[in-house]
Parts: C-alpha cells; structure tokens; sequence
C-alpha cells in the first residue's frame, strides 16, 4: 500500500520535533549539601535567630560603610582646616600688629591734642579777665590751683578690675583697648579743665559784684565764688582785698577764633 503526504515538511517538523529534547526546562534543585542543612533545620526558633544574625551582618556592613565614608569625610574637613589655619595666620598675625599700631597712634594723637588744645587756655583766660575787670579794681595774683594734668601721663599698662575675667581672649584684648582709649579720653577733658584763683583790690564793693557776674559771662570761665573779702591797708587807704575761686570750660566751637597762617614767600 503507498501512502502519499500532502503536507509539505510535516513529517520532517514531527521527526525533529520528536526527536530535539526540551531546550526550555530549568533545574531548580538546591545543592545536595544545603538540601541536607536544611532539612536537618525544623525548629522556628533557630530559623528566626539565623535570620537575625544575617539582618544583624548586613547592618553591621552597612554601619561600617557609612562610619568609613564618614570618617573620610572628616579627614579632608580637617586636612582644609589645617591648610587654611596655615594661610591666614600670617594673615591674622599682621592684624594684630596693625591693631596695637593703631591703638599706639590713638595715643600718640590724644597726646598731641591734649597739649594742642591747652597750650592757649591761658592766653583766652587772660583776655578774658582783663575784659571782666571793672574800674578801681585791680589783681595782685593769679595761680592755678589744680594739678596741671595731661594725656601724656596715662597709665597704659594699668588695667580695668574684671576685664580680664572672663570672655575669650579677644574679647579681653578689645576690653582693654576700649578701657586704654576711655581713659585718654577722660585724661584729655581733665586737661582742659583746671581751677585758679584770683586776687585782687577793689575800692568799690559792686565793682566786684560786676567783676564776678562778668567773669561768670565769659564762655571760658564758670563757677566764679567768693571766697574771702577784707578791709586792708593799701598805699595809706583803705581798700578790699577779695579772693575769688574759679574754673575753667571747654567752650562752643564760635567763640574761639582762628586765624589762617599765611607764609609769604621772601624773593
């Protein structure tokens, strides 16, 4: 009998079909040596402490990585801090010392105005009581009582009681610039304020009423006080010998006239 097959290639699919193995099945089977670790492994209990010690590694491993990236971290924080505490100390340091040379020249230059701003005192007194004095009336002497004072007798290494006891160094440093510059200050308006005495005859007792009351005026001269008055002998007549305490001011800028210095040039 002859049999005949119409389908082309179907006899050949079927043939390779039967006889070609499965190319898409896939052993899954654990290894012999862990199939047997684990079925010796029933209790719950032991399967939960295995799994807390491999949680308790992993977080370990990760505690470390993080605490090593950490560290790195810091050690090039501190390698810049070292570079840049080595650049700017020079820096730093010239600060200081154009700090104290500013603060030596605020002492220089309190010195210098101290004596600039008194060296005329007596001269504006002077004209000032020779203007106050009336008629009939004349002085016989005239002294200062005060200690003469000045910036230039500051005690620059004398300190504040409490400065240097707490605060941090710097702070300290400018607490006691700021006490040195206080004390100039008020050693500079001491300098310009110094008591004197005045005195003098007078045959008209008003006279020395007007005398008091004109230098009490005067933007020089304040708290003008009597402080004695008796009758004496003068050249065979009876006359009154007054003494008069006094003090000085700092007066408002228009009352002191300055005159511009025009040096002329000698052909």
């Amino acid at each position: 009998m002859i049999e005949i097959n119409l389908l082309p290639g179907d006899g050949k699919k079927k043939r390779r079909a039967t006889s070609s193995p499965t190319k898409f099945e896939f052993n899954l089977k654990p290894p012999a040596w862990l199939a047997g670790l684990t079925q010796g492994i029933t209790d719950k209990y032991m399967l939960g402490a295995i799994g807390t010690a491999i949680a308790a590694g992993l977080l370990i491993a990760l505690m470390f990585i993080s605490q090593t990236a950490r560290a790195t971290m810091l050690e090039a924080r501190e390698t810049q801090a070292v570079k840049d505490s080595a650049q700017y100390g020079a820096l730093l340091t010239a600060k200081a010392k154009a700090e104290a040379t500013r603060d030596s020249l605020y002492q220089q230059i309190a010195i210098i105005k101290s004596i600039d701003d008194s060296r005329y005192l007596w001269s504006h007194l002077m004209f000032e009581i020779s203007n106050a004095l009336p008629q009939y009336t004349w002085l016989t002497e005239v002294t200062q009582t005060s200690l003469p004072k000045s910036v230039a007798v500051a005690d620059t290494v004398k300190k504040v009681a409490g400065a240097d006891s707490t605060g941090t160094p710097r702070q300290r440093a400018l607490e006691r610039d700021r006490a040195k510059r206080a004390r100039s200050d008020s050693l500079l308006a001491s300098a310009k304020d110094i008591q004197f005495r005045l005195v003098g005859h007078t045959v008209d007792i008003q006279a020395l009423t007007r005398f008091m009351k004109s230098l009490e005026a005067s933007p020089f001269i304040q708290n003008v006080q009597l402080t004695r008055s008796d009758l004496v002998q003068a050249e065979g007549k009876e006359v009154t010998e007054f003494t008069l305490a006094a003090q000085t001011q700092a007066p408002p800028p228009f009352a002191i006239k300055t005159v511009p210095l025009i040096v002329s040039a000698v052909h």
